[in-house]
C-alpha cells in the first residue's frame, strides 16, 4: 500500500533529478532515474527527516567481500590473506597459551596456590563473584552468541536480539538457585554426576553421563561450525582445518592450570569481547560521519538514521533473492511487515525454542556446575545472576547494532550466508572497514577458545571423577587424578577437531554444509530431555531414580517423534534437512522434550518417592586430598547459605519473569515502533553495553587487588598478609551479601 502511495505521489511532485544522489555514483553503481524518482518519493511518503533514500542504489546491495574465490587455493574473494587467518588462529591460541600460563605460576608464586587434583578441578572453591560472572559470561558466549543473534535480528528485527539474550540469558540467573544448594548439600562434589551417583546409583549415573557427554560434544560442534565457516569465508581456510587447529589455542594453558587457567583466561577473553563490542554499538549509534556524493553512503551514527532506513526497507517491494544477496520488503509474519516490532510471530517461535533449548546447554554442562563448585559460597548466588545480566548485553546489544544494521546497510546477503554466521562480518566490514571484519574474527576467536578451553576442563573431570575414579580406580590418589585430568584435556582438546569436521561433513540437499542456525536450534530436542530431572537432583527430595532415567529417555523420544511427524505434517510427508530445520519442527521437538521428560519424572516421582536424605551427598562424596577452602566458616554455615538463597530465588526468578513475560508484553500495544520508541529501544541496548563492559573489567581487578599489587611490586605477600588480605576481602563479601 505504501508503495503504491509512492508512486501516487511521485506522478504528483516528482523531485528533481539533480538532488538524486545515486544518479551520480561512479563505476557502474550509478542508479536509473526512474528507481531514483520512486525511492525519493517513497522517502517523503514516509516523512524521513534523516536519510536520503536516494544516497543508496537499492538495486546494487553493498558487497563487503569480493566476487572472486576464497579457498586454500585462491584467495582473491577473500578479506584477508591465508597467512593472516593462520596468524589470528596460531598467534592468539599461543599468545593466551603463554600469558594465562605466566599468570597461573605468577598466582602460585604470589598468592600461595598449590596445583593440586582438587585446585586444578575445583580453583580452590574460593573464587569470587567478579571471576565467577565473568566466567560465566565467557562460557556463555559461544561463536552463535556472536553470529547466530544477529542472524535473527537480519531476519526478523528487533525482536530477534531480544528473544536470543532473555531466551538464553533466564537460564543462568535460575543456575544461580543450584549452585546455593551445591554449596549447601554437596560441598565436597567435583561434577554433577557425582551426585546423581550418591542419590540415584549407576544406572541413573550412565544415563546422564550419555547426556553431558552430548551436551558437551554439541557445544563444541557448534564453537567450531561457527569459527570454521567465518574463517573460511574471509580468509579461505578450509573448514576441516580450522576445526583442529583453533582447540589448539586452549589446550597448553588448560593442560598447565587447569580450571584456575580456564577463568583467567576467560576474563581476558571477556575483556576483549567487550571492547568490540563496544565499538561495534558506538559505530552504529553514536558516530555519525558524512557520506561523499559520488559513492553509495554506508554510514550510519545514531538511532534515528537506522531507525528510518530500516522503515524505508521494510517498504521497499518484496525482493528477498538469494541470486542477487538482496534483502528488502516487508519481514512475513510481523506486525506491518515491520523489522521495528517486537509482535512478530516468527520471533516469539524462535525466542520459545531458544528458551527450551538453552537450559540443556546449561543445565547439563559440567562446566556450569564447575562454576559453581569454584564459586566461593558468598558468591555463587550473586555471580550467577551478575553474570547472567551482564551477557544479556552482548547478543542484545550486538545485534541490536550489527545484526539491524546489516539491513539498514542493504549488505548483500545470502540465506545460506546469514544460517553460516556471517552477517556480523558482512555489517562491520560495511561499516568500518576491513578492520572491523577482523575485529569481529578476533571476538569469534575469544568466544571459541574461552568456551572450548571451559567444556575441556569439564569433560575432564567428567573422565578423572565419573569413569576413573567411579569404575576403575575409586582409591587414585592425588597424583594420578591429576595425571589423568591432564590427559583428559589433552584428549578432548583433540576430538573437539573431529566433532567439528563431522557437522561440516553433513551435506544439505542444496548443496552446502549444516549450518549453525539449524545445530543451533535441534539441540533442544537431543538434551532438553535432561533438564527437569537434573534440577529436581537437588530441589526436590522425592525425585527417584526411576522417575529421573524415564523422564529423560522417554522425554527425548518423544521430542524425535515430535519433531519428524510435525516436518512431514507440515509438508505432504516430505522430511529432509529444510522441513526438520522449520521453526513449526523445531518448535514441537523442544517442547515436548522438556515437558513431557518433566510430567513423566514428576509422575513417577510421586507414585514412587525417593524421600532422600539430603546428608548422604556430603557423607557419599569425598574430596581426593584432604584440603581445607579457603573461605571463611560463616559462608559454610546453613543459616547464611538459605539466606543466599532467598536472595536469589526473589532476584533470579523475578529478574527472569521480568524478561520474557513483562517486557516483551508491555511491547505489545507499541505495534511498530515510533522513531522515539526505537531511539528508547536502542538507548537502552547501548546504556547496557557501556554498563556491562565497566563493570565485567573492573570488578575482578578490584576484587584480587592484594594479589596484583603484589605482583606488581614483586613481593610476595607473607602468610599473616595473605590471611589479612583475604580476611579483608572476605569481609566485604559478607557485607555485600547481607545487604
Amino acid at each position: 500500500v505504501r508503495f503504491a502511495q509512492s508512486n501516487q505521489l511521485q506522478s504528483n511532485q516528482e523531485p528533481a533529478t539533480e538532488e538524486m544522489a545515486c544518479l551520480n555514483f561512479k563505476d557502474g553503481n550509478e542508479c536509473t532515474t526512474a528507481d531514483a524518482t520512486t525511492w525519493a518519493a517513497l522517502g517523503k511518503s514516509l516523512m524521513l527527516t534523516e536519510f536520503d533514500p536516494t544516497t543508496v542504489n537499492w538495486r546494487k546491495p553493498a558487497t563487503w567481500k569480493d566476487d572472486g574465490d576464497c579457498d586454500m587455493d585462491n584467495q582473491d574473494g577473500c578479506l584477508m590473506p591465508l597467512s593472516a587467518g593462520f596468524a589470528i588462529v596460531l598467534g592468539f591460541g599461543a599468545f593466551f597459551s603463554i600469558f594465562t600460563s605466566v599468570l597461573v605460576l605468577l598466582e602460585k608464586k604470589f598468592a600461595g596456590v598449590t596445583i593440586t587434583s582438587e585446585h586444578f578441578n575445583t580453583a580452590g572453591r574460593n573464587v569470587k563473584t567478579g571471576l565467577t560472572a565473568s566466567v560465566i559470561v565467557s562460557q556463555w558466549t559461544w561463536a552463535a552468541t556472536l553470529l547466530q543473534s544477529s542472524n535473527v535480528a537480519w531476519s526478523y528485527g528487533i525482536s530477534g536480539p531480544f528473544w536470543y539474550a532473555a531466551g538464553a540469558s533466564i537460564q543462568v540467573l535460575l543456575f544461580g538457585i543450584l549452585a546455593i544448594e551445591v554449596k549447601r548439600k554437596a560441598p565436597n562434589s567435583h561434577t554433577f554426576l557425582e551426585m546423581i551417583y550418591v542419590r540415584w546409583g549407576k544406572a541413573a549415573h550412565i544415563t546422564f553421563l550419555f547426556f553431558a557427554f552430548c551436551t558437551s560434544v554439541l557445544v563444541t560442534g557448534m564453537l567450531l561450525l561457527g569459527g570454521a565457516a567465518v574463517m573460511n569465508a574471509v580468509s579461505g581456510m578450509d573448514k576441516a582445518l580450522a576445526c583442529f587447529l583453533i582447540p589448539w589455542g586452549v589446550l597448553l594453558y588448560t593442560f598447565v592450570g587447569g580450571l584456575k587457567a580456564t577463568f583467567l583466561a576467560s576474563y581476558l577473553h571477556t575483556t576483549i569481547i567487550f571492547i568490540g563490542l563496544v565499538i561495534f554499538i558506538m559505530a552504529v549509534y553514536a558516530d555519525a560521519k558524512s557520506c561523499k556524493d559520488d559513492e553509495q553512503c554506508n554510514q550510519l551514527g545514531s538511532a534515528g538514521l537506522v531507525f528510518e532506513r530500516l522503515l524505508f526497507n521494510s517498504r521497499l517491494p518484496n525482493d528477498k533473492s538469494d541470486a542477487t544477496g538482496v534483502h528488502q520488503g516487508p519481514v512475513d509474519g510481523n506486525k506491518g511487515g515491520s523489522y521495528l516490532t517486537m509482535v512478530s510471530a516468527d520471533g516469539l517461535m524462535f525466542g520459545v525454542i531458544n528458551i527450551v533449548g538453552n537450559f540443556g546447554t546449561v543445565f547439563v554442562d559440567q562446566s556450569y556446575w564447575q562454576s559453581a563448585i569454584a564459586a566461593q559460597p558468598s558468591s555463587a548466588h550473586k555471580g550467577y545472576l551478575l553474570g547472567g545480566l551482564v551477557w544479556f548485553t552482548i547478543p542484545f546489544a550486538l545485534a541490536t547494532s550489527l545484526g539491524l544494521a546489516s539491513n539498514a546497510l542493504n549488505a548483500k546477503l545470502t540465506t545460506d550466508d546469514a544460517n553460516a554466521g556471517l552477517v556480523p562480518p558482512a555489517a562491520a566490514i560495511i561499516l568500518l572497514g576491513d578492520g572491523g571484519g577482523v575485529l569481529i574474527i578476533i571476538m569469534l576467536f575469544m568466544a571459541i577458545t574461552s568456551t572450548g578451553s571451559a567444556e575441556c576442563i569439564a569433560v575432564s573431570s567428567l573422565i578423572t571423577y565419573d569413569i576413573y575414579r567411579t569404575y576403575i580406580n575409586p582409591n587414585a590418589t592425588g597424583k594420578k587424578i591429576l595425571t589423568v585430568s591432564r590427559i583428559g584435556v589433552f584428549v578432548f582438546g583433540l576430538l573437539m577437531g573431529i566433532f567439528g569436521v563431522i557437522l561440516n561433513s553433513f551435506e544439505t540437499p542444496s548443496g552446502g554444509n549444516i549450518s549453525l542456525g539449524w545445530v543451533y536450534l535441534f539441540m533442544g530436542i537431543v538434551i532438553g530431555s535432561a533438564v527437569i530431572p537434573v534440577s529436581l537432583l537437588l530441589l526436590w527430595d522425592k525425585t527417584s531414580g526411576t522417575g529421573a532415567i524415564l523422564g529423560a529417555w522417554v522425554g527425548q523420544a518423544g521430542a524425535f517423534v515430535a519433531w519428524i511427524s510435525t516436518a512431514a505434517e507440515r509438508n505432504d510427508g516430505e522430511v529432509n534437512y529444510d522441513t526438520l530445520g522449520q521453526n513449526e519442527s523445531m518448535l514441537a521437538g523442544n517442547v515436548t522434550a522438556i515437558l513431557l521428560s518433566g510430567i513423566v519424572c514428576f509422575i513417577i516421582s510421586l507414585i514412587w518417592p525417593q524421600n532422600f536424605d539430603w546428608k548422604m551427598l556430603k557423607d557419599g562424596i569425598k574430596r581426593v586430598e584432604d584440603v581445607t577452602d579457603d573461605v571463611q566458616e560463616w559462608e559454610t554455615k546453613d543459616e547464611f547459605l538459605l539466606e543466599s538463597k532467598a536472595w536469589i530465588i526473589k532476584w533470579g526468578v523475578g529478574t527472569s519473569l521480568v524478561l520474557i513475560l513483562l517486557w516483551p508484553a508491555a511491547t505489545v500495544p507499541w505495534g511498530v515502533l515510533s522513531k522515539s520508541l526505537y531511539s528508547l529501544w536502542a538507548s537502552i541496548a547501548f546504556v547496557w553495553g557501556w554498563l556491562a563492559a565497566i563493570i565485567i573489567i573492573a570488578l575482578p581487578i578490584w576484587e584480587n587487588k592484594a594479589t596484583i599489587f603484589a605482583v606488581l611490586s614483586c613481593s610476595p605477600a607473607t602468610m599473616s598478609e595473605t590471611a589479612m588480605n583475604k580476611e579483608m576481602d572476605n569481609e566485604g563479601e559478607k557485607t555485600s551479601a547481607t545487604a
